[in-house]
C-alpha cells in the first residue's frame, strides 16, 4: 500500500489495478475468526440477509406445523399449550426476525450501492445491530426447544400475557427477546437514516436520489417513530411481571386496552414499514425489466411520503370491537380506506412503466407480476375490513388471517424473490441459469392462493382464529384440508427456490459486468463488488436511476472521481449537504473491530440475567455494556487536527471531526427523535389511564414533595446551563473540565433526588396505577440523566487523551444536546407528577 499524507494523489489513468490493490488492503475484512471482527457494509447486509432466510425457514416449518394440526377437525398432533407456543413463535418469526431484518439487510447492502457511497455512517453500529438481532433471536429460537416458549401469541395482549395467565417466563422471553432484537431494528433505522441524508454521492440531491432511497429513507424514519411504543409497552408490561407494578391490571387501575394502544401504534405502520422496502425493489425493477423510467417519478414520492404520514394516524383500525365511541369508528374507519390511495399510485405508477416498455418475460417479472395479484387481493380485503358493521362479523375469524397473509406475506414473497434473481449477479458475480426457476414459481402461486384464499372463505363461515382444533362441521373440514395441501404445495416451491439459488452459486454462468442494461450506481461498479465498492466516487448532474452505467463505470475505476486515491490507511468517504448533495466534510471510516460483538454479547448477558430473575448481576452486565460503549467512544475519531484535506476533482475539505455537524449530531438528534416518540408514548399511556381506565381515582391521594420536585428541576437547569457553557470554554481554547465536573455533579443531584421522589410515591407502585405512571417517569428522567453522564464521562475522557480540542468539539456538542433534552422531558415528567393530585382531583369530580 502506498501512503499518501494529506494531499491529492489522484492516480494517472491505466493504475485501476494498483489502486484496487491498495483499496482492498484498506477495506477488506481479515480471514478466519476476522470475520466476526467485521464492520463492511456489504458483508453485514450478506449476514443479516442469509440470518433472516434462516429463521424463514425456521418460521416456514412452524407454519406448516400448524397447518397439520388444522388439516382435520378434532386433531391430536398437537396438544394446546404446544399449539399456542407453535403459533406464537411462527407468527413472531416471520414478524420481527424475519420480515424486518431482511428488508434492514437489503438496505445495508443495496442503500450505499445505490447511492454512491463506500459504505454506512456508522460500520460499527451496523455491526451491533446484527448481532443484538442473532443474539435476541437465538433466544427467542432455543426456548421453542427447551418448551418454554411464547405462547400468548405473537400480539401478546393483556392480561392473557399478565403474571395470572402466564405464570412461567414465556411471556417473558417474548418482551425480553423481542426488545432486544428491537434495539437492532432502531439502530439500523438510525443508521440509514443518517447515511441517507448525509452519504450520498456528491451532487446527488434529493430529487436526484433513486427511487430506492426514498423508500428507504421513508422506511427508516417510519421506524424511528413506530417501534419506540412497542418498546415503551414491552418494558411496562415486563415491570408488571416481574415487579408487580400495575399498568394492564383494571383491579388496580391499569387497562389491558393500553397494551393494544402501544401495541398498534407499532403494528399498524409496521405494515407499510414492511411493504415499502419491496415497493422500492419493484420500482428498481419494473423500470430496467420494461425498459423505460419509473412513470410518476415524483408522484410516487408524494405517496411513500403521504402512506408513511397517515399509517400512524389509522391504529385503531385494529380495535373496532374493543368498545371504541361510534364518532372514533367513523374517524379510522374512513382513514383505513383513504390509506388504500398512495397505495394505488404507486400501483398505477408501475403498471403505466409496463404499459410503456416492452416487459422481458424473465423470472423476476414472474414474480413481480405474482406480486400484483396477491397484493391486489390483500388490498382489496383490507378496505373490506376498514368497514366497521363488516369487521364486527369477521373479526377474530381466519378471514383476517387470509388478509394478514396476503398484505403481508404476499407483499414480501414474491417482491423479495423477484429481487433474489435480479440482485443475484451483483451478489456473487454468477447469472442464474433458470431451470428451477419457473415451475417454482408455479408451485408458490399457486399453493399460496390455496392456502390463504380458502382461509377468507372458511372465516367467512365462522372459523375463530387462534383455536387448536375445531367440530367437524363439513364446509370448514373440506377447506382446511386444501388449505393445508396448498400450504405443502407453497413450501415445496420455496425449497426448490433455495435449491435453485444454491445452484446458481456453484453452476452459474460469471458475468463482470451489469447483465440487465440498468441504471443505477450499484451496477457501475467490478461484479461481485470489491469491499470499497466503487474506486472513486461519482459526481451525479442528474437522476441517479437514469445514469450511464457502461460509460460510468470505467472512469471510477480508473479513479477519475472523487477520493479516486488511498491516503494514511484511511477508509475515506464523502458526506453531503442534506438536500442539495454538495460535498461537505471527508469522512474516516473506522476499520474492523471485535467491540460490537463484545458489546452484544454484554447485552445479551443482561437479557439473559433478566430472564432468569438474577437483577444485580443485570446491573451489572449492563454497566458492562455502558462501558464498552464508552470505550468504543474512546477509539472513535482521529487524534489531531488535519484542516482541509484534498478529495479529487479540485476539492478540498474538512475532515468530519472537525466539523460541527458530522453523521455522529444527525444520528443522536434522530435518535432524539425515536426517545422522544417514547416519551410522548409514556405520557399518552397515563393521560389514557386517567381517562379511561377502571377503578379511578385511587384510594391513597397522591402527595409529592414540591421542594424536592423543584430541586431536581433546578438540577436539571443548571445541568443544561453548564453543559453550554463547558462547550463555550472548548471551543474557545480554555479548559472545560471543571465546568464538566460541575454538570455531572448537577445530574448526579437531579438522579439522586428521583430515587427519593420515587420511593415515597403514593400511591405504591405495586398498589396502584398513578403511582406506577408516577414512578415510569421519573425513571426515565433519572435513566437519561445517567446517561447524559456517560457523554460528560466520554467528552472528559477524550479531552484528557489528545482526541478533543477547540476544532474537535463534536464530544461535547453532542452531551450538551442529550442534557438539554434529559432537561426538557425532565422537567415535564416532573411536572406531570407534580399535577396527579389535580388531575385526580377533577377525576374524582366527574359524575
Amino acid at each position: 500500500m502506498t501512503d499518501v499524507i494529506d494531499q491529492d494523489t489522484t492516480p494517472p489513468a491505466g493504475t485501476a489495478l494498483r489502486l484496487h490493490r491498495q483499496l482492498s488492503e484498506i477495506w477488506a475484512t481479515g480471514p478466519g475468526f476476522q470475520r466476526l471482527a467485521a464492520v463492511n457494509h456489504s458483508v453485514l447486509g450478506i449476514r443479516f440477509m442469509v440470518t433472516a432466510l434462516a429463521f424463514f425457514a425456521i418460521g416456514g416449518v412452524l407454519g406448516m406445523l400448524t397447518r397439520v394440526q388444522l388439516a382435520t377437525p378434532m386433531s391430536a398432533f398437537m396438544d394446546a399449550g404446544t399449539y399456542n407456543q407453535v403459533f406464537t413463535m411462527h407468527g413472531s418469526i416471520m414478524l420481527f426476525l424475519f420480515a424486518i431484518p431482511m428488508l434492514e439487510g437489503i438496505a445495508v447492502y443495496l442503500t450505499p450501492k445505490m447511492l454512491g457511497t463506500r459504505d454506512f455512517a456508522f460500520p460499527r453500529l451496523t455491526a451491533y445491530g446484527y448481532w443484538c438481532y442473532l443474539f435476541g433471536g437465538t433466544i427467542l429460537t432455543v426456548s421453542l426447544v427447551a418448551g418454554v416458549a411464547p405462547d400468548g401469541g405473537w400480539f401478546m395482549y393483556t392480561p392473557l400475557s399478565s403474571n395470572v395467565y402466564t405464570p412461567g417466563i414465556n411471556a417473558d422471553v417474548w418482551l425480553l427477546g423481542v426488545t432486544f432484537v428491537e434495539i437492532s431494528a432502531l439502530t439500523l433505522a438510525v443508521e440509514i437514516t443518517v447515511s441517507t441524508l448525509t452519504m450520498r454521492a456528491p451532487g446527488m440531491s434529493l430529487d436526484r436520489m433513486p427511487v430506492f432511497g426514498w423508500y428507504m429513507l421513508v422506511t427508516a424514519l417510519m421506524m424511528i417513530l413506530a417501534f419506540p411504543p412497542l418498546i415503551l409497552g414491552s418494558i411496562l408490561l415486563e415491570s408488571e411481571r416481574a415487579f408487580g407494578f400495575a399498568f394492564f391490571d383494571p383491579t388496580r387501575g391499569g387497562d389491558p386496552l393500553l397494551w393494544q394502544h402501544l401495541f398498534w401504534l407499532f403494528g399498524h405502520p409496521d405494515v407499510y414499514i414492511i411493504f415499502l422496502p419491496m415497493a422500492g425493489l419493484l420500482s428498481t425493477m419494473i423500470p430496467v425489466l420494461s425498459g423505460v423510467p419509473l412513470a410518476g417519478y415524483r408522484a410516487v414520492v408524494v405517496a411513500i411520503i403521504g402512506l408513511a404520514f397517515m399509517s400512524f394516524g389509522i391504529w385503531v383500525h385494529h380495535m373496532f370491537t374493543v368498545g371504541i365511541p361510534h364518532l372514533a369508528l367513523a374517524f379510522f374507519s374512513a382513514g383505513s380506506a383513504i390509506v388504500a390511495v398512495p397505495t394505488a399510485v404507486q400501483l398505477f405508477a408501475w403498471l403505466a412503466t409496463l404499459a410503456h416498455g416492452r416487459p422481458r418475460w424473465n423470472v423476476p417479472m414472474l414474480y413481480i407480476f405474482g406480486f400484483f395479484s396477491t397484493f391486489v387481493i390483500g388490498g382489496l380485503t383490507g378496505v373490506m375490513l376498514a368497514i366497521v358493521p363488516f369487521d364486527w362479523q369477521a373479526h377474530d375469524t381466519y378471514f383476517v388471517v387470509a388478509h394478514f397473509h396476503y398484505v403481508i406475506a404476499g407483499a414480501i414473497a414474491f417482491p423479495l424473490i423477484a429481487g433474489l434473481y435480479y440482485w443475484l449477479p451483483l451478489l456473487t458475480g454468477r447469472v442464474a441459469v433458470y431451470r428451477l426457476s419457473v415451475p417454482a414459481f408455479w408451485l408458490i402461486y399457486v399453493g399460496f392462493n390455496m392456502t390463504f384464499f380458502l382461509m377468507h372463505l372458511v372465516g367467512l363461515l365462522g372459523m375463530p382464529r387462534r383455536i387448536n382444533t375445531y367440530p367437524a362441521f363439513e364446509s370448514w373440514t373440506f377447506l382446511n384440508l386444501l388449505s393445508s395441501v396448498g400450504g405443502f404445495v407453497m413450501t415445496i416451491g420455496f425449497a426448490l427456490v433455495a435449491v435453485d439459488l444454491i445452484a446458481q452459486l456453484r453452476y452459474g454462468r460469471r458475468i463482470r459486468r451489469d447483465p440487465w442494461q440498468a441504471a443505477t450506481l450499484e451496477w457501475a461498479m467490478p461484479i461481485p463488488p470489491a469491499p470499497y465498492a466503487f474506486a472513486s466516487l461519482p459526481h451525479i448532474e442528474a437522476r441517479a436511476d437514469r445514469i450511464d452505467v457502461g460509460a460510468l463505470a470505467p472512469q471510477l475505476a480508473r479513479g477519475e472521481g472523487y477520493l479516486g486515491f488511498a491516503r494514511n490507511g484511511w477508509q475515506e468517504t464523502l458526506g453531503v449537504h442534506m438536500t442539495s448533495g454538495e460535498p461537505e466534510q471527508l469522512i474516516v471510516l473506522p476499520r474492523p473491530t471485535f467491540l460490537p460483538l463484545w458489546t452484544a454479547i454484554a447485552t445479551a448477558s443482561a437479557v439473559l440475567t433478566m430472564l432468569a430473575k438474577l437483577y444485580p448481576l443485570t446491573l451489572v452486565m449492563a454497566v458492562v455494556t455502558a462501558g464498552l460503549f464508552v470505550f468504543a467512544g474512546l477509539t472513535a475519531g482521529l487524534a489531531r487536527d488535519h484542516g482541509v484535506l484534498p478529495v479529487g476533482r479540485g476539492l478540498s475539505l474538512p475532515v468530519h471531526t472537525e466539523c460541527a455537524r458530522p453523521p455522529a449530531w444527525w444520528a443522536l438528534v434522530f435518535t432524539l427523535v425515536a426517545d422522544g416518540t417514547l416519551f410522548t408514548s409514556l405520557v399518552f399511556g397515563l393521560l389514557f389511564l386517567w381517562v379511561a381506565a377502571p377503578n379511578w381515582p385511587p384510594a391513597a391521594v397522591p402527595d409529592t414533595s414540591l421542594a424536592l420536585a423543584l430541586g431536581c428541576i433546578l438540577a436539571l437547569a443548571a445541568a443544561a446551563l453548564l453543559a453550554r457553557r463547558a462547550l463555550g470554554r472548548l471551543v474557545g481554547g480554555e479548559a472545560p473540565q471543571r465546568i464538566m465536573a460541575l454538570t455531572a455533579l448537577a445530574l448526579l443531584a437531579s438522579i439522586i433526588i428521583a430515587v427519593l421522589l420515587i420511593r415515597d410515591i403514593v400511591p405504591h407502585p405495586a398498589e396502584h396505577a398513578l403511582g406506577a405512571t408516577a414512578a415510569a417517569l421519573l425513571t426515565f428522567m433519572a435513566i437519561h440523566a445517567g446517561i447524559g453522564l456517560l457523554f460528560l464521562l466520554t467528552a472528559a475522557l477524550r479531552f484528557a487523551s489528545g482526541r478533543a480540542g477547540p476544532t474537535r468539539a463534536i464530544d461535547l456538542r453532542l452531551a450538551r444536546l442529550w442534557i438539554d433534552y434529559t432537561a426538557i422531558t425532565g422537567v415535564l415528567a416532573i411536572g406531570l407528577v407534580l399535577a396527579l393530585p389535580a388531575l385526580v382531583t377533577m377525576l374524582g369530580m366527574r359524575p
